[in-house]
């Protein structure tokens, strides 16, 4: 959408077929081509006006969206923060005890799940090019080793893509704002998945957010668990601001939650294996839910700086266009005196 605001050049086949140029030789007022022509560089202006007006709409709708999604992600830290502590903690008690989970254990690779995620919709620059660009590097490099692969596909544009090239054995719209119930549902069929042995491995692609105007297509392994990455993991937290009329990120880094540190008498209703059983699939959800609402926060990012680009170029056209228009009339109305000046001389 960009590049059709692009004023570099103004060829005839990018106006309806009618070329700008100055007509020859004079002509009648009411009926000449050089007055048809002002009138459709006035049309185009109102054009590219409107046009210009529809971007910058998208544009705010699109920063109104990454606050909320925000809010999203702030909600949910303080339930992610307390498992975070409690599993690191039940994980600190039960080291001595050579707790075993499948979650947790590593095993032979022979087959991996690789769930990508990407946009539902396009007008966002080359978000979803990348993050398909990021899968493709990751599927050729799992051929190089030859693993065999399926995926699952969160987000409409990679299921169109994925699913004419590769076996795509589930497909999820990704939508503007990702709830625990649609984390929760995606992250049953994965473990379902990888607990049945389908899968020995679950990787997953996403696009990490670093600001409004960057973001970085990342692969990460989300199965089997690493106990050591649950104990120390951190987070960061960006903060949509605005100064001046201008959209700008702040960014804190979140300190890595602490282990809860539970009293060596402590006696727990159920066993702490058990527990910890039970957490474990919570915490893959959260960190699902959490890869998808960055994924989106990404998106809409993307969405915001490419309408500010189309904006700002369809800006830059209506200069260029309003400047063409001035000089046409301006050399209707020198004919136009010219004519008169001559008839009064004869």
């Amino acid at each position: 959408m960009t590049s059709a605001f692009m004023p570099t050049g103004f060829a005839p086949s990018a106006f309806g077929g009618a070329a700008l140029g100055r007509a020859s030789g004079p002509k009648g007022r009411s009926v000449g081509p050089m007055m048809a022509s002002v009138k459709e560089l006035r049309e185009r202006v109102d054009s590219v006006k409107n046009t210009k007006k529809i971007t910058s709409a998208m544009k705010l709708v699109a920063a109104a969206k990454v606050r909320r999604a925000q809010d999203a992600v702030l909600k949910t830290r303080p339930f992610s923060e307390t498992l975070q502590k409690v599993l690191g903690g039940l994980i600190e008690r039960l080291k001595k005890d050579n707790f075993d989970s499948p979650l947790l254990t590593e095993r032979p690779v022979n087959k991996v799940l690789l769930v990508s995620l990407t946009g539902d919709r396009g007008l966002c620059g080359g978000y979803n090019t990348y993050a398909i660009k990021k899968a493709e590097q990751r599927i050729k490099e799992l051929k190089a080793q030859g693993l065999d692969f399926d995926m699952i596909c969160v987000g409409n544009k990679g299921s169109k893509y994925f699913g004419k090239r590769y076996n795509v054995v589930k497909s999820y719209p990704i939508g503007n704002s990702p709830n625990a119930e649609e984390a929760t549902a995606i992250a049953d069929n994965i473990l379902a998945t990888y607990l049945s042995g389908e899968a020995d491995r679950v990787e997953l692609t996403y696009t990490r957010f670093t600001s409004l105007i960057a973001s970085e297509p990342s692969v990460r392994t989300m199965l089997p668990l690493s106990p050591t990455g649950i104990e120390t993991e951190g987070d960061e937290i960006f903060t949509m601001t605005s100064k001046d009329g201008k959209f700008a990120v702040e960014a804190r880094i979140a300190e890595p939650a602490k282990p809860e540190d539970f009293p060596k008498d402590m006696i727990f209703e159920q066993d702490p294996e058990q527990i910890l059983s039970a957490i474990l699939p919570l915490y893959f959800n959260g960190q699902l839910l959490r890869q998808m609402q960055e994924s989106v926060a990404s998106e809409l990012a993307a969405r915001m700086t490419a309408m500010q680009a189309a904006t700002d170029n369809a800006s830059d056209l209506m200069k260029a266009l309003t400047l063409q228009l001035n000089r046409k009339r301006q050399a209707a109305i020198t004919q136009e005196i010219a004519e008169i000046v001559a008839g009064a001389n004869a």
